[in-house]
């Protein structure tokens, strides 16, 4: 027993009495309970940022598990982001329902949507599914303004909707409430992908991205795969497009643009390809760097972007989730006993 004892000891290292994993549990309790009080810190303008970075999460999320982890690349997830926004906005103003209540509805109408779409999109490829899903995205105003359900959509004013209020009598804020409620689905989708990604469907995925051929030689149906992919992507997109509206508290069609869709796809690229912490470092990027090259310059904000953009990509070319994790293990190394 005593060998066996001193193996295990020697096997896995400790850092200052601490094994990996008890560090692993205490950083991630410590970043909870930092998410849960940063409403209660700083100002309603920066909760409602940080309420939008929630929400670009769950979008870059969904956007990771397909590009990333299945290789198929969208430049179309606006436009599913806009169908989740409208789905909220006219339940929630035509038909009264409650906010939360509206979750479920606009992610199941992006899973069907996304499916269907995912069908004819099997036959696609690299740039021409890309150019397939940006077709999507320049399409989607235009079939928002479209006269005949403009009864629905609001046409071009769009809708506006009322902020809910806090439940149960709590004293807290409307906009420090959304962001918990955010930060509380952000969570459960968060553990829904992680179990995904690491289950025998994540398994199946990535063997179709490094290799289609092998993955269809040993039993995974591809064109399943592929397209419940693209259903599940464009599932996580619509429950954020909700979350989207009731923050803003306003949806209208030039409001999803097919520019909407190319920063989410920088999002990810920025955030680490195939990274689940990756989503909310992406978001952190397109929702706060932008707004710091407008203070920077107001002539040119975009170049200023721009700029930020080029040296993230040239010192970080893994992500910044890549290079966080780059970091820890080099200092991991150098405090492991020898």
């Amino acid at each position: 027993m005593s060998d066996a004892a001193t193996t295990v000891e020697f096997v896995i290292p400790r850092y200052a009495g601490l094994s990996l994993r008890a560090w692993r549990t205490i950083g991630l309790v410590a970043l909870a309970a930092g998410a849960i009080a940063l409403p209660f810190l700083v100002s309603n303008y920066r909760v409602f940022q940080f309420n939008m970075v929630l929400v670009y999460a769950i979008v870059l999320l969904g956007l990771n598990m397909l590009t990333g982890y299945n290789g198929q690349i969208s430049l179309g997830h606006g436009a599913f982001y806009a169908i989740g926004a409208y789905a909220a906005a006219i339940l929630m103003d035509r038909f009264g329902w409650p906010y939360w209540a509206t979750l479920p509805v606009a992610g199941i109408v992006c899973f069907i949507s996304g499916f269907l779409f995912g069908l004819p999109a099997l036959r696609l490829r690299g740039h021409y599914l890309a150019l397939a899903t940006f077709a999507l995205a320049i399409a989607m105003p235009q079939i928002l303004k479209y006269k005949h359900i403009e009864h629905w959509t609001g046409g071009v004013q769009g809708i506006v909707i009322v902020k809910p209020d806090p439940p149960f009598g709590l004293k807290v804020t409307p906009d420090q409430w959304l962001y918990l409620f955010t930060l509380g689905v952000l969570v459960v989708m968060l553990v829904i992908a992680w179990n995904l990604l690491r289950g025998r469907v994540g398994r199946a995925m990535v063997a179709i991205r490094d290799h289609p051929i092998a993955a269809e030689a040993m039993g995974v149906n591809s064109a399943l795969i592929k397209s419940l992919t693209f259903g599940v992507s464009a599932l996580y997109t619509g429950v954020a497009g909700a979350l989207g509206a009731i923050v803003v508290q306003f949806v209208a069609p030039d409001s999803f643009t097919a520019g909407l869709s190319i920063t989410f796809l920088v999002g990810i690229v920025i955030g680490g390809i195939a990274s689940i912490s990756g989503a909310i470092y992406g978001a952190l990027f397109i929702q706060f760097i932008p707004n710091f090259a407008d203070q920077i310059s107001k002539a040119a904000p975009w170049a200023i972007n721009g700029v930020f953009l080029l040296v993230f990509i040239y010192a970080m070319p893994m992500g910044v989730a890549g290079f966080i994790r780059m970091v820890i293990g080099k200092l991991m190394r150098r405090l492991a006993p020898a």
